[in-house]
């Protein structure tokens, strides 16, 4: 077994044992991977993957269908590239919020959100977050575009202070 498959071993293991709620996309074990000693990890968060909701989506998911769970404390690179051919896409890391923004508000962990937040980023465009995942608790990773975030570009962020490991999981989607 190579070094990289131990590495990406528990998500594809958290993909694999995932019982689906209906037809929806798959988690990519690629998107994820992580150093436990060193307590990093990364995740590419790909804008518009797929052409679900008219391409406002981040890796085929919307509307919170997918949950990012990193550990508290761990250093985390989210690395962004907006896929879509049409629209421009950024990210940020929000507080939950109803209703949700129209528009970028304040993120909510510091230097957690992508250049040109309102005017989004053009396609193949890529910028990376790097931040602690701290505190722990529950965000949205949002379109910070007008509009994008509450017409469902959104997936959810969990820092959890009881994980060991990082994670994909799919979630219900909401509409928050």
């Amino acid at each position: 077994m190579t070094a990289r498959s131990v590495v990406y071993a528990p998500a594809v293991l958290l993909a694999l044992c995932i019982t689906p709620t209906g037809p929806g996309p798959d988690i990519d074990p690629a998107w994820l991977s992580f150093d436990t000693p060193a307590k990093t990890t990364r995740f590419q968060l790909i804008a518009g993957l797929t052409g679900l909701n008219g391409a406002l989506n981040f890796n085929g998911f919307r509307d919170g269908g997918l949950t990012l769970v990193v550990p508290l404390g761990w250093q985390t690179e989210i690395d962004f590239r907006n896929h879509d051919g049409m629209l421009p896409h950024s990210a940020e890391i929000i507080a939950p919020q109803t209703p949700l923004p129209v528009q970028p508000v304040s993120p909510a962990i510091p230097r957690a959100f992508t250049l040109r937040l309102t005017e989004g980023l053009v396609s193949e465009a890529t910028d990376t977050m790097r931040f602690t995942a701290q505190p722990a608790g529950e965000y949205l990773i949002f379109c910070g575009v007008p509009g994008h975030g509450a017409a469902g570009m959104w997936i959810r962020l969990s820092v959890s202070a009881s994980a060991a490991a990082p994670a994909l999981l799919a979630t219900p989607a909401t509409s928050h």
